[in-house]
């Protein structure tokens, strides 16, 4: 039986996708592509480079996402991430932040797919590493058919290695940035007619997909995948991707050797001088619906941002869950 590979990775989210999270999810996939939180291509051209863009080598595969409306801008910090070693650009098309509108990037693009289209282009002249887009289906009142046609016609023509269709609207004008995650309503199907517009274009659908049994059933002809927060906050399902999407061992038989496995990059974040909670912020949604996971939470919540916390606290969280699951065995 051949194994029919699907495209995963997890989505860029602000306040979650930092290193430590990618780190924390490579653990529990190989193959999920990882995306950076977005950073403005004028922070990345005139900011603290090593703390926005580092990343550990484990992390590969790995894409940044930049912001921003300016070719030229755009193709400079674009050849700045190719060298740091990032495996992708991706350009955000799709935010819909009160900052992102003011800046003139984000979702407040769908109305520009010339521009767009311009920075693609001028971002595949500048670096070797494959260019994407993350965008949505429309803004405000936008018909969805015109608007993503227009957008994925600019980009395609201007080389785009693939896009990733949140599958709604961006209401710019009396939403909020969290409401916009979860008001305007899901249309996958607008989405899959793309696809079938454009076969030879890789297209992933993103938003509201909340397993990879979900992903699976609503995909019909596209390529891959995108999960936000299903990932963050249940990151146990990682564990599924590379044995169910790619006919692959997972990298460990469960969330508690791939804690044991964490725990030297977390060491060495200590060592170093950082907090444990910058870690273990990422890990609370771990364990969840096991007996012991709101204990587990409790203590990474408060005992992990007291000074000088380190590994016992995450160890003596775990075994909380551990001891609990083996009586429930017994």
């Amino acid at each position: 039986m051949t194994h029919q590979t699907i495209d995963f990775s997890v989505a860029p989210m602000m306040d979650w996708t930092d290193r430590h999270c990618r780190a924390f999810h490579r653990t529990l996939s190989h193959r999920a592509r990882l995306y950076t939180e977005m950073v403005t291509a004028p922070a990345v051209l005139h900011g603290d480079r090593a703390r926005l863009l580092g990343f550990s080598p484990q992390e590969h595969p790995v894409a940044v996402q930049l912001g921003g409306s300016e070719p030229a801008a755009l193709a400079a910090a674009a050849r700045i991430c190719a060298d740091f070693g990032y495996d992708e650009i991706n350009l955000n098309v799709g935010c819909p932040s009160d900052r992102v509108q003011g800046g003139n990037f984000g979702a407040c693009l769908m109305r520009e797919p010339d521009l767009v289209g311009d920075c693609v282009a001028a971002m595949k002249a500048a670096v070797a590493i494959p260019v994407t887009v993350k965008c949505r289906i429309g803004v405000d009142e936008q018909d969805p058919e015109e608007a993503l046609d227009a957008l994925a016609d600019a980009v395609v023509a201007a080389g785009v290695d693939g896009l990733i269709v949140h599958a709604r609207k961006a209401w710019l004008k009396g939403l909020s940035p969290r409401e916009n995650r979860d008001v305007p309503p899901l249309d996958y199907d607008r989405a899959r007619r793309l696809k079938a517009r454009l076969p030879q274009v890789p297209i992933a659908l993103n938003g509201g997909i909340a397993s990879l049994a979900q992903g699976r059933a609503e995909l019909g002809p596209l390529d891959g995948m995108m999960l936000g927060r299903a990932a963050y906050q249940d990151p146990e399902l990682l564990l599924a991707v590379d044995p169910e999407l790619y006919g692959e061992a997972a990298p460990h038989e469960d969330a508690f050797a791939a804690v044991e496995a964490f725990e030297p990059y977390i060491a060495a974040h200590l060592e170093a001088g950082g907090r444990l909670s910058d870690v273990t912020r990422h890990m609370l949604g771990l364990f969840g619906g096991r007996r012991g996971s709101r204990i587990y939470r409790r203590r990474l919540s408060t005992e992990a941002i007291r000074p000088g916390a380190g590994l016992d606290v995450l160890r003596g969280a775990v075994d909380e869950v551990r001891r609990r699951t083996d009586a429930a065995a017994a």
